[in-house]
Formats: structure tokens, C-alpha cells, sequence
């Protein structure tokens, strides 16, 4: 294989044994929420989606374990159920990882091969999943790898996530046709986009903080009638990870919610009365790529330039914080408009459902994206401090159920043209 191509996987494969290396067999192994796998879960179906597109599909040898293809298949398998299954313990999985790696050293796979891309971005993915996972099961022994604890000294002044940029109407490429781009990004195609105004910086946690004190949770004219009934059943009054009354509150059981950080951990249903309490809106994700990445006269590929993802730019999971950074702190990752943080720190929800582009074409399999195109999912775009520079691109397209907040999510206020 070559080097390129196997530093890549190598990398991969570094961050996401270091994530759960200080995590004891029995937590590993074990269901912290039916929201998420059991970590060692998403181990081994590491493990086999390589063999499955690397040493199979592309190499030609049989499945190293098929007896375990139903057990590991996202898809046929839903989170709910996986602790039922009769997945690899840790030393298993582990060993079943080296194995397919052994077969996939051995292969001739091209430096630019869309599909080592494919596998290694699938694993960073994994290992956002996995510190969702964490994050609930808040294990007080635990602690990310190689934290970094000091911040950018430099700051946006007072941020608040309510001070609005003007968009003008723009007709502008929207998605990409990078062959390196996931299948519900492409094909790039021209859209036009009204004026609108869109938040400098994400919605900050003392944003949040006023709208509970201006008793947001408790008004039902702020609501969808789904979102309120969502709030009532569930028993939601703050965001996921926040204590009643503590003045020391902390973000995942480890870092301190700073006021100034964006809110993390709010449901789409959240952002719309968050929105609503202020006569603004949530952007589509149209509005959102086009502040992200539009110059005035041509589609930048990060919203700071050409150059990839550098922490200068984008708090993600190189970065080494673990946590949200201060609205601003980051200027030099500012997009053309002004616009901060776009990449990195939080998920955004969009207004916006996941459906396919015109001319959408599933690619290398329709259960990546499309079964899941359709109203019962919101997308979100901008990449969060978990996420890897390797996968946020401003074309990405996260996407989720609007109830979902165990994902570090977040959002950035919008509204009509003044």
C-alpha cells in the first residue's frame, strides 16, 4: 500500500485507539445508552467495514469473519438492539482490527484511491460517535487523550450569537463534484439564494442561559406542536449535560461550560424555540454554504481560503481541545462575511430536511445517504470539536433526527433581509 495511503489509515487508526485506551473492558463493552453502541461495538465494525471495501471488494479475498457481516451491518442492526448481539469483546476486536489491517497493508491500493479515503474518514467519524458515547456515559476515571487546555488568547468582544451579518442575493454553486465528496454532496449545482442575514458566531451558552431565564422551556408559543410534545414527554429543561442551579456546570462530566463557548448538546427542536424566542429563524443549509464559502465571486473551498483545516483556522478533534472555544476565538478561520467558527466547535442545525441533490446518484451504497432522505431528518453542517479536518468540509452534510442531542451539536440564529 502506499505511504500516503497508509498514513492516512495509520492515523485513523491512532486516534481511535487512544480515545478509549484508558477505558476499563467492562465500560467498553457494556450499553451506556440505547442511543449509542456499546464502544466496543463500533470496534468491530471498524474492523469490518474495511475488510469489507478494502480486502474484499477491492482486494478480491473473502471476509476474514462473514459469520460477523449481520452482526456489524449499521444498517440491519439499529443502535437500540446492538448490546443483544453477539459482538467481539475487547481482545476480540481489537485482534480482528489488526488482522484486517495486516490483509489491507499487503494490497496495492493508489495514493489517491477514493476508497482509503472512504475507509479512514469512516473511522474518524467513529471516533465522534464513540466520544458521543463517553459524553453519556460520563466515567469519572476518564479523560481525553493529549488535552490541551489552553485557549487562543484572542476573542471576539462580549460574543453573543445574536449579532446578524447581511447576505446578499447570490446565484451560487451549491454542493461539490469532488469524487472525494460523500454521495449526497454531489453533484454540484448553481442555486439562487435571497438575501438574509445570518449570525456572526453560534448561539454562545450565556445565549442559552437567558433564554431558560426568560422561561423558553416553559412557553409553548415558541414550540412546534412536535417539539412541544417532544419536551413534555422527555422532561427537558436545559440542555443535555447542564445541572440545575450549578454556577460550575460541565460540559460531558469534564470541561466547565464557559458563557462564552457555543451551546452544545440542543435538539433542532431546542434551536427552533430558541429562534422563535427571538423573531429569527434557523438558516436553510443552502444560506448556510453559500456564508460559509461565497467570496462575492467564487466558491472557496474552506470558508478562510484553499488551505486545509489548520487549528489556526477550526476547532476539531487535531486541535486537541475536546470542548467548544469561545465565540471569535479563531479569526483567522473567519469566512469572506464575516462569519465565525462555520468549521469546528458545534454541529449547526439547519432548517432544512435531508433530501438528495437533482441528479443524486448513491455511491458506493444506497444505505449511506439515501434511506435516510426524507422530513424525519434535519441536516446540520459546520463540523464540531470532535469532528476531523479529514471529514468537515463546508459541503458536508451531517444529518439526524430533530429530537437527537447527544451529538455535540449547537446552531447560528438567521433571519430575512432587513
Amino acid at each position: 500500500m502506499a505511504l500516503l495511503q497508509a498514513d492516512r489509515l495509520e492515523r485513523a487508526r491512532e486516534q481511535t485507539l487512544a480515545l478509549v485506551a484508558a477505558v476499563a473492558d467492562e465500560d467498553l463493552e457494556r450499553v451506556h445508552s440505547t442511543l449509542m453502541s456499546p464502544l466496543v461495538w463500533d470496534l468491530g465494525h471498524i474492523a469490518a467495514f474495511e475488510d469489507l471495501w478494502l480486502a474484499h471488494r477491492h482486494g478480491g479475498l473473502p471476509l476474514l469473519h462473514p459469520e460477523l457481516a449481520d452482526v456489524y451491518d449499521a444498517f440491519e442492526t439499529p443502535r437500540a438492539g446492538r448490546g443483544e448481539l453477539p459482538y467481539l469483546r475487547r481482545d476480540e476486536a481489537e485482534q480482528y482490527m489488526d488482522q484486517v489491517r495486516d490483509r489491507v497493508r499487503a494490497l496495492e491500493l493508489e495514493d489517491d484511491d477514493p476508497l482509503v479515503l472512504l475507509i479512514s474518514r469512516h473511522e474518524r467519524q467513529h471516533a465522534e460517535t464513540m466520544l458521543q458515547t463517553l459524553a453519556l456515559a460520563a466515567l469519572p476515571y476518564w479523560s481525553p487523550p493529549h488535552i490541551q487546555h489552553k485557549r487562543p488568547a484572542e476573542t471576539h468582544p462580549e460574543p453573543t450569537g445574536l449579532d446578524l451579518l447581511a447576505i446578499p442575493a447570490e446565484l451560487v454553486p451549491i454542493g461539490t463534484d469532488s469524487r472525494d465528496a460523500y454521495d449526497n454532496e454531489r453533484p454540484q449545482h448553481q442555486l439562487e439564494v435571497e438575501a438574509f442575514r445570518i449570525g456572526r458566531s453560534p448561539v454562545t451558552n450565556d445565549d442559552w442561559r437567558a433564554f431558560v431565564e426568560a422561561g423558553g422551556y416553559a412557553r409553548r408559543e415558541l414550540w412546534s406542536s412536535e417539539g412541544w410534545d417532544w419536551r413534555v414527554q422527555e422532561g427537558v429543561e436545559r440542555p443535555l449535560q447542564w445541572r440545575d442551579g450549578d454556577r460550575e456546570q460541565r460540559l460531558d462530566g469534564l470541561h466547565p461550560i464557559d458563557g462564552a463557548a457555543p451551546v452544545v448538546h440542543v435538539s433542532f427542536y431546542e434551536a427552533e424555540a430558541f429562534v422563535a424566542l427571538h423573531g429569527l429563524r434557523l438558516p436553510s443549509e443552502f444560506e448556510w454554504e453559500l456564508a460559509a464559502t461565497w467570496d462575492g465571486e467564487r466558491k472557496l473551498a474552506f470558508p478562510w481560503g484553499e488551505e486545509p483545516p489548520a487549528p489556526r483556522h477550526a476547532n476539531l478533534i487535531e486541535s486537541a481541545q475536546f470542548a467548544p472555544l469561545p465565540a471569535g476565538s479563531l479569526p483567522d478561520g473567519a469566512a469572506p462575511c464575516g462569519a465565525l467558527a462555520m468549521i469546528g466547535d458545534v454541529w449547526e442545525w439547519t432548517a432544512s430536511e435531508f433530501r438528495g441533490y437533482d441528479g443524486f446518484v448513491a455511491h458506493p451504497y444506497r444505505e449511506y445517504s439515501e434511506v435516510f432522505f426524507g422530513a424525519e431528518h434535519r441536516v446540520l453542517r459546520g463540523g464540531s470539536f470532535a469532528a476531523s479536518a479529514e471529514v468537515v468540509t463546508p459541503t458536508f452534510r451531517n444529518w439526524d433526527y430533530p429530537s437527537r442531542r447527544q451529538i455535540f451539536s449547537g446552531l447560528r440564529v438567521a433571519a430575512d433581509a432587513a
